[in-house]
């Protein structure tokens, strides 16, 4: 099996990753994935597309990341990771469409408006 690269997209994070056969490993940005993301929840996210398709400890891979916080982080490469899974074997598309990890999220930080404090908030308004 050759490498196989894939994107994933969440907030401002970019993750890229490359997938081969191995022993399960996940390196993010040159440390151990547990390393990186010491939190349980997010350490589930990495895991959860490997999970749903059973593929669990087959295949390592390879994280380079950059942009957001932990938390956006950890959402692009699940979606990256589902993506290669689905390049893999075609088959594991539906599994994965059903848990939602193949829709990339498209919530982003509104932007600031002129003359507001804020994106919604208004400067307070004084009658007298």
């Amino acid at each position: 099996m050759e490498t196989i690269h894939s994107i994933g997209r969440r907030k401002a994070s970019v993750a890229r990753i490359y997938v081969v056969a191995g022993k399960g490993n996940i390196v993010v940005n040159g440390k151990d994935y547990k390393e990186y993301f010491p939190l349980e929840t997010l350490q589930f996210k990495l895991n959860q597309p490997c999970a749903v398709v059973g593929y669990e400890g087959k295949y390592d891979i390879k994280v380079n990341v950059n942009g957001g916080g932990i938390n956006g982080q950890a959402d692009a490469i699940k979606l990256a990771i589902a993506k290669s899974l689905c390049e893999i074997d075609a088959d594991h598309r539906p599994a994965l469409k059903t848990e939602g990890l193949l829709t990339r999220d498209s919530r982003v930080v509104e932007r600031k408006k002129p003359g507001q404090k804020k994106a919604r908030k208004k400067f307070q308004w004084v009658k007298r």
